[in-house]
């Protein structure tokens, strides 16, 4: 089904003013708006399309993570399905963090990410997404004494099973876990990086954990090979997006969400080309921004960024990258021609070869993007 009805229900008000003209609009005004927006999701899963920001651990479809559940003995606040779903409403991003640390209990043995890798990978070629580079957190699981290196291995053995998706892995050393761990998180990945592991990264409490303590990690990941990506502007502002291109000279910005609160730091971007992983539909859902019609992705678009639009954690945030794709459309009035540039966006901020870049933009151009 398309646009989780949580999501739905978030924004019709967005729909309606921003492509309907909503002057008295009623609830058949609002229907031929979402007819709309099912059109366009229609149109853009049937493109081939690429995702440079994917938490592997927030994509886990929602049938694979209840059967950890009942594996492990469940909740017994949750006894169904539908309040598995109504688990994932966030008042802010403090309270999603919390419910990430919820379901990241369930995933205790090796073999369990093998079978959320393999679920996850299966959904994404569901999809039409062709192309991944995604997001994993083994530090994460230090609880349940698995180590980094079985846990990577189990992961690509999930990944390996599905070939109609291909998927590369960026390690997030957990900025909440401090600079010292990650540079030990960081020596670990290196001994499995041969099961694609091609970047690292800092996700995490944003506002708590700022990215300059890091440098030197980012430094050390550098001179071994990795690419370089960082959460910032999302749970904190400019001073935090300024920390990580200058102080962890990262390659790519997650999210970058309030990076518009500094002129100086927009026309550095856009100067650089630094490629911003945007998120929109995450951000309106952790509150970082009130609706997707204030999202300034858009604007950065406009202003000459390089923008990339992402899922994120979409099974905990109920969306899909056509929906992504078509709320820019419908919501932010957005061209389709715009929009499939975003797409093309996907592949040249992406740490593919460049030759492969190359091919990849003409194939997707040949399938319409």
């Amino acid at each position: 089904m398309f646009w989780g009805s949580r999501l739905w229900s978030s924004v019709p008000s967005d729909i309606v003013e921003a492509r309907a003209g909503a002057k008295g609009a009623d609830r058949s005004g609002e229907g031929v708006v979402r007819s709309r927006f099912d059109e366009a999701v229609a149109h853009y899963v049937g493109l081939p399309k690429v995702e440079l920001h994917l938490h592997l651990e927030g994509a886990i479809p929602l049938d694979a993570l209840w059967t950890l559940m009942a594996k492990y003995g469940g909740d017994p606040d949750v006894v169904d399905r539908s309040q598995l779903e109504d688990r994932f409403a966030y008042r802010d991003f403090a309270h999603f963090l919390e419910v990430w640390n919820w379901k990241n209990q369930y995933i205790c043995e090796v073999e369990d990410f093998t079978l959320i890798a393999e679920a996850v990978a299966r959904d994404l070629a569901r999809q039409n997404i062709r192309y991944v580079e995604a997001f994993y957190s083994p530090s994460d699981f230090a609880r349940h004494a698995l180590g980094t290196q079985e846990i990577t291995m189990a992961v690509r053995r999930g990944l390996d099973r599905v070939p109609d998706v291909e998927v590369a892995l960026i390690a997030d050393l957990v900025r909440n876990r401090g600079a010292e761990h990650g540079m030990r998180n960081l020596a670990e990945i290196a001994e499995v990086r041969d099961a694609g592991v091609i970047g690292i990264g800092i996700g995490g409490s944003e506002a708590e954990f700022p990215p300059e303590p890091f440098a030197r990690v980012y430094e050390r990941a550098r001179a071994q090979g990795f690419h370089t990506t960082a959460h910032a502007g999302e749970g904190a502002g400019a001073t935090s997006v300024w920390g990580a291109v200058r102080d962890l000279r990262a390659e790519r910005i997650g999210h970058g969400t309030r990076a518009g609160e500094d002129a100086d730091l927009l026309e550095y971007l856009a100067d650089r080309q630094v490629p911003i992983e945007m998120c929109p539909l995450s951000n309106v859902r952790t509150a970082v921004v009130p609706s997707l019609r204030e999202h300034p992705v858009r604007r950065y678009a406009e202003a000459g960024l390089l923008v990339t639009v992402n899922t994120d954690d979409p099974k905990m945030f109920g969306n899909t990258l056509a929906e992504e794709y078509a709320g820019l459309e419908t919501v932010l009035g957005m061209s389709r021609d715009a929009v499939h540039e975003l797409m093309l966006n996907g592949i040249r901020g992406s740490w593919l070869p460049a030759s492969r870049k190359d091919d990849m933009v003409a194939a997707f151009r040949h399938d319409g993007v």
